[in-house]
């Protein structure tokens, strides 16, 4: 009986992860075995800098907020605690982008903020 190999699937897997390492330096872009631990490693950075991008935008938003506020006398807390307290909402990504285009309407925020205070 002949011998059977599974070559055409063996080669398509390795295809693949050298498809996927087009562009890396050196030998880990056309060895195998580099190329797979290589491949490995950048799909779980890129899963665990999914979600880390999320928490650097919204800490960033904070950033604008709190320097926004403290521009119109608040603190970024008392600023979105007087916001929930005059029902107003907008979310951290709007008010960072108020502060940063349009800081007259940002003043009004701040004053509603203050007023529900």
């Amino acid at each position: 009986m002949a011998r059977a190999t599974n070559n055409p699937a063996a080669k398509q897997r390795r295809k693949k992860i050298l498809k996927r390492a087009k562009g890396f330096v050196g030998g880990k872009s056309n060895q195998y075995v580099a190329a797979k631990e290589t491949v490995d490693r950048a799909l779980a950075y890129q899963y665990r800098d999914r979600r880390n991008k999320k928490r650097e935008f919204r800490r960033l938003w904070i950033t604008r907020i709190n320097a926004a506020a403290r521009l119109n006398g608040l603190s970024y807390s008392r600023m979105m605690n007087g916001l929930k307290l005059a029902e107003i909402d907008v979310d951290r990504k709007m008010l960072a982008d108020l502060a940063v285009v349009d800081a007259a309407a940002f003043s009004k925020l701040a004053d509603a903020a203050k007023a529900a205070l």
